[in-house]
């Protein structure tokens, strides 16, 4: 099958969609299927595919949105490309410009058209609208992203919260729950040299024998980062032993940065900035937890990351993702700065022994989030879409 997959942003850009698209590319074309990336680039100055396969779009910087790139939607070159490479399927997993270009493609080339929602923008909204005008700018996303799923054959999304938010703006279509996937191999602590340990926490001033609590994640306003330190000013103390590294950018990073200076836990706090997603493996196996405090999580991929690299999660209990976390097995969930400190105080009080079976149980909670059971999955929501399209023509079936 040939699968174009839309996405405003992908690799080196380091976030949860591109890693996700990567992991399904990945999965894909190792089951013999062939894929076309079609990306926003920022520093590009026309369009050409690469020899990855990616369909580089010309953009324009968005500082407001982390510095992404946004492409207009409809460029005759960026549709002749995509005519050429012939595609069965269309995948758009962002909703903006690329997102509609997908939209274009599909409707020219008669395909199906499948949509992935990775984000619950009502979080997000403060980005774009000023404080008096998030209501209406809340409206109008819903109304837009009512726009996007009407035109798509089939929805998918990575949990629950995922389908109660197409509930909650109208949407009315079933929505396949496919959840998030990881590379496994990638992240095998196994595979990561005690020297790189040592030298990720030495690079970082990161100090040696404490219980390592790391967050990893951009650093802005819907990651709750303000109360993962305001929890741990009020209840973790220096005799505790425990230290916790904030692994990312984003435009709040200097008013945190001054937030752990105001709450006297700086000498606690270590903020690396941004860390290229290749070498994310060895800060995971530097460290011994992995803590969140956000809220606006659908299905963290840098929290299976983490678990994949052995590390029990604490998360802030959050109704529609509480499922997410099997208490005792992969980590725990904390209502309050008091419940969190004691998870973390008891996950330090393990014998190495018992520390390790932990690992184990955490590694074996994702061992089904692999690349080819993410790219199995969504080759059945292709089939099924197509299926429901009657006018694909002779040729595209012959080749399915």
């Amino acid at each position: 099958m040939k699968i174009a997959l839309f996405t405003e942003t992908y690799f080196p850009s380091v976030n949860g969609v591109a890693a996700h698209v990567k992991t399904l590319k990945n999965g894909l074309e190792k089951l013999g299927n062939e894929v076309l990336i079609v990306t926003a680039d920022k520093h590009c100055k026309h369009h050409y595919i690469d020899d990855d396969n990616i369909l580089h779009c010309p953009s324009t910087e968005v500082k407001r949105l982390y510095g992404f790139g946004a492409a207009p939607p409809f460029s005759y070159k960026r549709m002749r490309l995509i005519t050429k490479f012939d595609p069965d399927v269309i995948h758009i997993h962002q909703e903006f410009g690329i997102g509609l270009s997908g939209i274009l493609a599909a409707k020219k080339l008669k395909i199906p058209l499948v949509y992935t929602l990775h984000t619950v923008y009502d979080q997000y909204i403060y980005y774009i609208a000023p404080p008096p005008f998030i209501r209406a700018a809340t409206k109008m996303s819903h109304h837009y992203e009512r726009f996007i799923a009407s035109h798509a054959s089939e929805l998918t999304g990575p949990s629950q919260k995922c389908e109660e938010y197409f509930k909650k703006i109208g949407v009315r279509k079933d929505v396949n729950l496919i959840p998030n996937a990881i590379d496994l191999e990638m992240f095998d602590p196994a595979r990561v040299k005690q020297s790189d340990k040592a030298e990720f926490l030495n690079k970082y001033g990161i100090p040696i024998g404490k219980l390592l609590v790391c967050f990893v994640g951009r650093l802005g306003k819907e990651k709750s980062v303000d109360v993962l330190l305001e929890y741990w000013a009020e209840t973790i103390t220096r005799n505790d032993d425990m230290h916790l590294v904030i692994i990312g950018d984003g435009p709040d990073k200097r008013s945190l940065e001054l937030l752990a200076e105001n709450l006297n836990i700086k000498d606690m706090v270590t903020f690396t900035g941004m860390i290229k997603h290749d070498a994310m493996p060895v800060c995971f196996a530097a460290c011994d937890v992995y803590a969140t405090a956000s809220l606006s999580e659908m299905n963290s991929i840098s929290m299976l990351e983490g678990m994949a690299s052995g590390l029990p999660v604490l998360q802030r209990y959050d109704e529609m993702n509480a499922s997410q976390i099997e208490v005792g097995v992969n980590g725990y969930l904390f209502h309050t700065a008091q419940e969190m400190a004691g998870r973390l105080r008891d996950l330090k009080a393990l014998s190495p022994e018992k520390r390790a079976g932990f690992e184990e149980r955490v590694i074996g909670s994702v061992v089904s989030r692999g690349v080819n059971e993410l790219a199995e999955y969504m080759l059945g929501v292709y089939k099924k879409a197509l299926s429901e399209k009657p006018d694909i023509g002779v040729k595209r079936r012959l080749r399915l």
